[in-house]
């Protein structure tokens, strides 16, 4: 089912976190923050919103870094009820598609609830004070990819956190599949 991230609630405070990396390492969410700020994704494997986009997060996230930006993705969801968004097929996923940042396991969902995470993709883009200056879209992208030269919302989001230490005024809200919670399974 479908579920929209709601609009940025400017200045809110990163939270932080120490979860499992597909790596074989714990990771500290704000270990990740580049001197400019951090950008922390909600991901899983199976939804086609984000298997639409992934290739295009790997490049923004390589682009990213190049501004000071640094990248986390967490996956929460239930994999009982998901078993495709299991920590092994975790680890298949971000060598398959080549992940520059770390791939961390929310097992309890203790941070999707503390984020206020909806959807998959859903993205928190963070300034150096871990104030959020942005919560849309990468792009255009639905459940296809959108076309080659389409604007990428995030990047240029971002670049402008890199920057200012500001995000966009206007946003376009991410969509994707719901969070798939434990206790709604």
């Amino acid at each position: 089912m479908a579920a929209q991230a709601p609009i940025c609630d400017f200045g809110w405070k990163a939270v932080d976190a120490a979860l499992p990396g597909v790596d074989g390492r714990t990771h500290r969410i704000f270990d990740e923050k580049g001197k400019n700020g951090l950008l922390v994704v909600f991901i899983c494997n199976h939804c086609p919103y984000v298997k639409a986009v992934i290739d295009r997060l790997v490049r923004d996230a390589r682009d990213l870094a190049a501004l000071g930006i640094g990248t986390v993705a967490i996956s929460s969801n239930d994999v009982d009820a998901y078993p495709q968004d299991s920590f092994e097929n975790m680890a298949v996923f971000a060598r398959e598609h080549g992940f520059p940042f770390p791939y961390l396991y929310d097992a309890d969902q203790s941070v999707a609830r503390a984020y206020g995470a909806v959807c998959t993709p859903d993205f928190f883009g963070f300034n150096r004070d871990l104030g959020l200056q942005y919560r849309g879209r990468i792009d255009a992208s639905r459940k296809e990819a959108a076309p080659e030269g389409t604007r990428r919302d995030l990047y240029e989001a971002m670049k402008l956190v890199a920057e200012t230490g500001e995000g966009p005024r206007e946003q376009v809200a991410s969509i994707g599949c719901s969070i798939k919670w434990k206790d709604a399974a």
